[in-house]
């Protein structure tokens, strides 16, 4: 990519999208385009064809996704497949009518079978059912490294699938329904130690930036104790989801976006398509390729939040995937190792939480 080409980031304003954001400025890209959702809202295809008509964007990073935890993903299953099959089929269309040089698609890898082999390599797409809570949004995405596979196969193009695993870092969703995982419980932890030792005004602070159901912080402190204790939280003790035994994968947002620079700037489709006949399977898993237990995760963040209450699991809630591990010899074969690890991830996630309140 040259340094003065017009860029498009899809999702400029979350996790992933931001960090792209950041990322290519450092590295000196210049003209760079984003649209918030009151801007333009990638569901209306009308929409996304007048902006590719008059931006003409020379390279796309489709991050723009509508994504929740476990809780969300099953409650609201026709939003996540509906809107998110709308979003790719809009940008991804119009990448194509608008002549697009290079496209970069985000997905996720719960886009794998729920008893895919460990860990889980690119090849195992399709080959057995999906995990129940998050099927509708794992096909949505299934789709969209389809089509980019498909177009480049009938058309040429060079669009690009990879397939994130679990994300986390600055501008993360912190919504204590609709997050993933690792933010809901430093969240949740948060919450849990304020009211552990008294400190409402922190309590009212956390919820004046993030209401919880239409309870902020000048609510009555009877509505604040009773939204929270809906979500597991009380002074006592803080409830987490599940049998704390699933495994899980996490990666930097910020060495996510270093990864989907690389390969826009490195990596091409006919780098990925092979020998074969029939072509597939051409997208990247990017990830760490080491995991780490949920009940070791509460661990390090009941340490890092200096929590000194009690932290139950609900086993009568679902724990999702026993364990999902990318495979990520292909990323590594490509030249990109990811340096951030988990502990001190939380750290920072944790003190950027802290900071996002002032």
């Amino acid at each position: 990519m040259e340094k003065n080409a017009k860029i498009y980031i899809a999702g400029h304003r979350g996790l992933v999208g931001s960090a792209i954001w950041k990322n290519l400025q450092e590295k000196g890209y210049t003209n760079l385009v984003g649209k918030t959702h009151h801007e333009l809202d990638l569901l209306d295809g009308a929409a996304v064809r007048r902006f590719f008509e008059e931006e003409k964007p020379e390279y796309v990073f489709l991050a723009a996704a509508y994504v929740g935890g476990i809780m969300a993903n099953n409650t609201y299953r026709a939003d996540f497949i509906y809107r998110n099959l709308q979003i790719q089929q809009n940008v991804i269309g119009e990448s194509f009518r608008q002549h697009v040089r290079k496209l970069l698609f985000l997905g996720s890898t719960c886009i794998y079978p729920k008893e895919a082999p460990q860990p889980m390599k690119e090849d195992s797409l399709l080959t057995s059912p999906l995990e129940y809570t998050n099927e509708p949004y794992a096909i949505a995405k299934i789709a969209g490294l389809k089509m980019c596979e498909s177009f480049n196969l009938q058309y040429g193009t060079n669009y690009i699938a990879v397939m994130p695993t679990n994300l986390y870092g600055p501008n993360d969703n912190f919504d204590l329904e609709k997050s993933h995982v690792l933010p809901a419980m430093i969240r949740k932890i948060y919450l849990g130690k304020c009211l552990s030792e008294g400190n409402v005004e922190a309590v009212r602070k956390d919820l004046n930036k993030r209401p919880v159901e239409g309870v902020s912080g000048i609510s009555s402190l009877e509505d604040i104790l009773q939204v929270l204790k809906k979500y597991g939280i009380s002074d006592q003790a803080v409830e987490l989801w599940g049998t704390r035994k699933p495994l899980r994968e996490f990666l930097w947002s910020e060495e996510m976006a270093e990864a989907c620079i690389y390969i826009m700037e490195k990596v091409n489709f006919e780098d990925l398509r092979g020998e074969e006949k029939e072509v597939r399977n051409c997208h990247i898993n990017i990830g760490t390729g080491k995991e780490i237990s949920i009940k070791a995760l509460a661990s390090l963040i009941e340490q890092t939040v200096d929590y000194k209450g009690t932290i139950r699991f609900n086993s009568e809630k679902p724990d999702g995937t026993m364990r999902k591990l990318t495979d990520v010899s292909k990323l590594h074969s490509l030249g990109w190792h990811h340096s951030i690890e988990i502990e001190e991830g939380v750290k920072r996630i944790y003190e950027w939480y802290l900071e996002d309140q002032e």
